[in-house]
């Protein structure tokens, strides 16, 4: 499990080492290919199922940190913001029950316990499972991972230039990041934020506060590698199983959107404000390659495995829905100063950063 889950650290903490993830959750539970033991369909089951409030967190992390204010910046005028997330999931992510997973070849050891902690749970072992062939013979069992993360992270690197008749654009940017072997990760976003109160305003009849309306759009790829081998001692089904996995990787791409409505009203260097909005975020994960699962047992006792090509996909939209988000920023001369706090899906974001513009 925990080959599937450093990978997925990765792509979200966006350039902490592979090494330093590792140690930080060694403790996960089973490797990934025990995990997997029961085939591609259950396998995909759990994983979703595990590490959903992570994509659910990292869709409303994303979705923050836009904007601070809605007042547009001058022609030409920029601005340079560095700033993170923090999104805490609510108490009914925080666990899910394998029994109503609908698995095909996995059964709780204890039919009493059931409940397993999601990648934000609580740090205790998840229930054992016992793995069984298509004869409903048991050849494996293995436990549940622990939670990992009390918060999911999310980083935003982003530059804002005013255009012409109070428009805003901005640009996300994270250059390719090598993880040497293990993959490499990026990211673009694109933002529009137009000032629409003030086109109605005028020298002599000043509107005194701001009321915008904007968009984002973030998208992220990676590629990370990945090691499963054929558990110890074990050997192909047939001659027809693969034995080269030298190719095994995932491939994930992240993608979010979100659409709001921003008033603020300028107090001095102060400016608070509040939006409201809808935004969504979808994610695309592929586990590519060959990848041995042990699947039976021959005649002499030896475990067998059968080799599968591309077995966890996951496509879904864990977030659609609306958000709200209150705020301020501070203008301290040329250095910015933002925080915020937002709400969706019972889905909490903070957002804190810093810049520099004019």
């Amino acid at each position: 499990m925990k080959k599937f889950i450093l990978p997925l650290m990765a792509i979200f903490m966006l350039g902490v080492s592979t090494n330093a993830l590792g140690q930080s959750s060694s403790s996960t539970g089973d490797s990934f290919s025990s995990l997997i033991q029961s085939g591609p369909g259950d396998a995909t089951k759990l994983i979703n199922a595990y590490a959903n409030p992570l994509f659910k967190g990292f869709g409303s992390g994303w979705n923050s940190g836009w904007n601070n204010t809605a007042k547009t910046k001058k022609f030409l005028h920029f601005e340079l913001r560095i700033s993170a997330t923090a999104a805490q999931a609510p108490t009914s992510d925080k666990s899910f029950d394998v029994s109503q997973l609908g698995l095909a070849n996995i059964k709780p050891a204890d039919p009493s316990q059931t409940l397993s902690p999601t990648i934000v749970g609580d740090k205790t072992q998840g229930p054992l499972l016992n793995v069984y062939d298509n004869n409903g013979k048991q050849i494996t069992q293995f436990n549940m991972p622990k939670g990992v993360l009390p918060a999911i992270p999310s980083p935003q690197v982003q530059l804002t230039l005013g255009l012409v008749k109070n428009t805003d654009v901005t640009v996300r940017y994270v250059p390719q990041i090598s993880f040497g072997n293990s993959g490499s990760v990026n990211m673009f976003g694109f933002g529009l934020k137009h000032d629409i109160i003030q086109d109605f305003a005028t020298k002599k009849r000043p509107i005194p506060f701001d009321l915008a309306i904007a968009f984002g759009y973030n998208s992220l790829t990676t590629n990370i590698g990945l090691t499963v081998n054929p558990d110890a001692g074990a050997i192909p089904a047939n001659n027809q199983q693969s034995t080269d996995f030298s190719n095994q990787k995932i491939t994930a791409k992240f993608n979010s959107f979100m659409v709001q409505a921003i008033i603020s009203k300028k107090l001095l260097f102060f400016t608070p404000f509040l939006s409201v909005g809808y935004n969504t975020a979808s994610n695309t994960i592929t586990t590519v390659g060959n990848y041995p699962i042990t699947t039976g047992v021959n005649g002499s006792g030896n475990p067998t495995y059968t080799t599968f090509t591309n077995p966890v996909n996951i496509q879904s939209t864990p977030l659609s829905g609306f958000r709200t988000d209150a705020g301020f920023q501070l203008n301290l001369l040329i250095l910015r100063i933002y925080a915020s706090y937002g709400l969706t899906a019972s889905y909490k974001s903070a957002n804190v950063g810093i810049g520099l513009g004019f």
